[in-house]
């Protein structure tokens, strides 16, 4: 929810991400990993994005309903969650790309089998021939 919040927030104000970014002394590509959901501002970086932003830390967030403003460790632990489950995300595409390279080379060592399997006989059968002749002439 963030990820999109900010995306939005950054568009209303008519901000490139170039621009959030030197505000905030970070590098661009910080800004589209926030805005692609790939890591998560930490609590002082996204203090500083909701006076940029001119939003609530809770409207970032996503948080439509608070009753009053949202204790610092509050924000923190659910910054802490975000990049968790991000993590975990991350985490499971690496799983599913390294999967995903054992059966390409699983498939690859089959074909490389099947290519010279046939040769590989007919050199025994040319062995066992000329062992059979050498033993009985």
């Amino acid at each position: 929810m963030l990820n999109e919040n900010l995306r939005k927030a950054r568009i209303n104000k008519g901000m490139s991400q170039e621009q959030l970014a030197l505000q905030l002394n970070v590098v661009r590509q910080t800004v589209s990993k926030w805005e692609k959901g790939t890591s998560v501002p930490d609590a002082h970086t996204l203090a500083q994005l909701s006076e940029i932003l001119e939003l609530p830390v809770e409207t970032l967030l996503g948080e439509t309903q608070l009753k009053e403003a949202p204790e610092p460790n509050e924000i923190a632990r659910q910054l802490a969650r975000m990049n968790d489950l991000t993590a975990l995300k991350m985490q499971r595409s690496k799983e599913n790309w390294a999967l995903a390279a054992k059966i390409l080379g699983g498939i690859a060592v089959l074909l490389v089998l099947a290519a010279i399997l046939p040769h590989i006989r007919e050199t025994c059968r040319e062995f066992g021939k000329n062992l059979y002749h050498a033993l009985n002439p």
